[in-house]
């Protein structure tokens, strides 16, 4: 039905940057929200960025003038730049869509997942 692929996570030192990638696919009728969720070992889950189809963006305090998230609403793609990398960023970066989509007649609503990516923030 849907699927979120993700691409882009990777080994950089600290203060390098990486951008990541999400594309989603499938019988998408629209996407209302796409972001990204992070989770290091031992710690909860944590939303880092979201972008509305509208462009309204959240930031996590922790990312903020360091992080970027972008989106293609023609492409249903989002992605986040990470400038300034710190130890702290590594984690696995998971990317979400709130989408409506289309099941045999029924219109369903919900989150969808992509399989995760790791950061890892290292010299």
């Amino acid at each position: 039905q849907v699927q979120l692929v993700e691409s882009g996570g990777g080994l950089v030192q600290p203060g390098g940057s990486l951008r990541l990638s999400c594309a989603a696919s499938g019988s998408i009728l629209s996407i209302n929200a796409m972001g990204w969720y992070r989770q290091a070992p031992g710690k909860q889950r944590e939303l880092v960025a979201s972008i509305t189809s509208g462009g309204s963006i959240m930031n996590a305090d922790s990312v903020k003038g360091r992080f970027t998230i972008s989106r293609d609403n023609a492409k249903n793609t989002v992605y986040l730049q990470m400038n300034s990398l710190k130890p702290e960023d590594t984690a696995v970066y998971s990317c979400y869509a709130d989408l409506s989509l289309y099941i045999g007649s029924y219109l369903r609503r919900g989150d969808y997942w992509g399989q995760g990516t790791q950061v890892t923030v290292s010299s």
